[in-house]
């Protein structure tokens, strides 16, 4: 099975070899299009290889697997809607010069009678190569995306589409065992209601057979998780609503699921914007995960929003491309688009590193992604400029970043142009840090306030900083000192008084 990876070269979908490997800048714009049984999706990858971003994003809402089990056929109007939005995709993929396009197929097109009919189809009428991908690969794509997202994502993937539910073990940047199975929405309508639950229960129970129960968290895959994971943030009044990495625990999810099952769908609908094809699909995916929990026992649910788009493009990076840190990644990347002075950011880190000489690596890679995002939102408006950065980052598409790091990051940018967040309309989610953290991201902020202005080329032209015995010591070059006026003077005394420190200059 061969698909094409970029002009002129192909590479196996699966098995030992691998994707074709792409280089960094061939990775720049890659284009992946995803036919399910419910939805059919292209995505175009644009930007930093590690941490790519969206340059383009499209869904249809095709259901090709809509009462599959009952007539083992696509749905008619699925195919209708299918072929349609798959001329539209092959049409913009060619305005936009994108060689490297990647075209799958997961259970409805691999499961129906006419789906090779339907491949023919796609085929003769868009020029697109469907590549039917079984269970298992659909499973390790899926895994692999999650990779993409956690690089030290260990636990199990549960993919949920319309018509299959996939199961993946991730650790150490691998791929483990792998099962697929049947409780998928479409499939799970054709089962007798007196039925359902014994039915889900039986074969939860013989996934957890074969995969195990002993995972520490589970990554979710798939548009219904993430509704379901919609409608948690609504009931628990969440402050922030990016569903990458939102956190549930089993009580959590029971507690949802049970307030679905309460409520009325509609008004669900109207409280949270989820389409009405996928509310429908809610009450039955609830139902999965309930038992899920129930049969899995984990300590933690995650959401992803990374699935098999995302793995077929981690398909095709180097393993040292895979290495590389995604929010580092991405926060470059931003840094050479939209920076004053691109670089800046990394000099301003060294210059700054001797301010927190033992912190844990998960916060210094934080205080490194805020060095090079500092001046990223210098073209806002002055007075909106600390919302400014902090809105980008609690909102911007970063992976491997938490909830809580986002708003420490968005929190250390706010100070970076303003001392006080008192009044900010970011308020609500402060709650989601402790004290301290609030004031770790403070004395960042400032000292990344400071560090900035101080020097136009590379701070440590001007001066050097010392922490030492309570005192933060800067030592000034000639260069320094025709730098070191009123404001920066002002700008340096606050970094001292946030940390509790006596200021020397020198």
């Amino acid at each position: 099975m061969n698909v094409t990876t970029d002009a002129g070269r192909t590479g196996p979908l699966s098995g030992k070899e691998g994707l074709g490997v792409l280089s960094a800048r061939e990775l720049s714009r890659v284009g992946v299009v995803d036919v399910g049984s419910n939805s059919i999706r292209m995505v175009v990858f644009d930007g930093a290889a590690r941490s790519p971003a969206y340059f383009y994003n499209e869904k249809v809402m095709a259901g090709l697997g809509q009462g599959l089990s009952s007539t083992g056929r696509l749905n008619p109007d699925g195919v209708r809607r299918g072929l349609t939005a798959l001329k539209r995709f092959a049409v913009l993929t060619e305005g936009m010069g994108i060689h490297a396009l990647t075209c799958v197929a997961t259970a409805a097109v691999r499961e129906a009678e006419d789906g090779p009919a339907f491949r023919k189809a796609v085929e003769q009428e868009t020029g697109l190569k469907l590549w039917v991908i079984d269970g298992e690969e659909e499973a390790r794509l899926s895994a692999q995306g999650v990779l993409l997202g956690w690089p030290d994502a260990r636990g199990l993937v549960c993919d949920m589409g319309g018509s299959s539910m996939e199961l993946a073990e991730v650790e150490g940047g691998k791929v483990g065992r792998r099962d697929t199975s049947t409780l998928g929405p479409f499939r799970l309508q054709q089962v007798e209601p007196r039925g359902l639950k014994k039915y889900i229960e039986g074969t939860m129970s013989g996934l957890a057979g074969r995969m195990g129960t002993d995972h520490d968290r589970i990554y979710l895959v798939g548009g219904s998780w993430r509704a379901i994971a919609r409608l948690d943030m609504e009931r628990r009044a969440y402050p922030m609503k990016v569903l990458h990495e939102y956190r549930m625990t089993p009580d959590d999810v029971l507690a949802t699921v049970k307030w679905i099952a309460d409520s009325s769908l509609s008004d669900l609908r109207a409280r949270t914007g989820i389409s009405s094809s996928r509310m429908d699909l809610v009450p039955l995916a609830s139902l999965v995960l309930r038992q899920l929990v129930q049969t899995f026992r984990p300590p933690e649910l995650a959401i992803s929003s990374y699935g098999i788009r995302e793995g077929l493009l981690y398909e095709q990076m180097s393993d040292s491309i895979r290495k590389r840190d995604p929010l580092i990644e991405a926060a470059r990347f931003t840094e050479r688009q939209m920076a004053r002075m691109p670089g800046f950011g990394k000099r301003l880190y060294e210059f700054l590193s001797p301010l927190f000489p033992d912190v844990a690596p998960e916060r210094a890679r934080l205080i490194r992604a805020a060095c090079l995002l500092h001046d990223t939102s210098w073209r806002a408006h002055p007075d909106y400029r600390a919302e400014a950065c902090f809105d980008n980052v609690t909102r911007a598409n970063l992976a491997a970043l938490s909830h809580s790091e986002r708003v420490f990051l968005g929190l250390a940018l706010l100070h970076r142009y303003k001392s006080s967040r008192a009044g900010s309309s970011m308020t609500p989610l402060f709650s989601l840090l402790s004290d301290e953290q609030m004031g770790d991201a403070e004395i960042i902020g400032k000292a990344l306030r400071f560090g900035a202005m101080f020097s136009v080329r590379d701070p440590a032209e001007a001066g050097l900083l010392v922490l030492e015995d309570g005192q933060l010591r800067l030592t000034l070059t000639p260069t320094g000192q025709a730098l070191m006026g009123e404001v920066a003077e002002a700008r340096f005394q606050a970094l001292c008084k946030a940390m509790g420190a006596e200021g020397v200059v020198g």
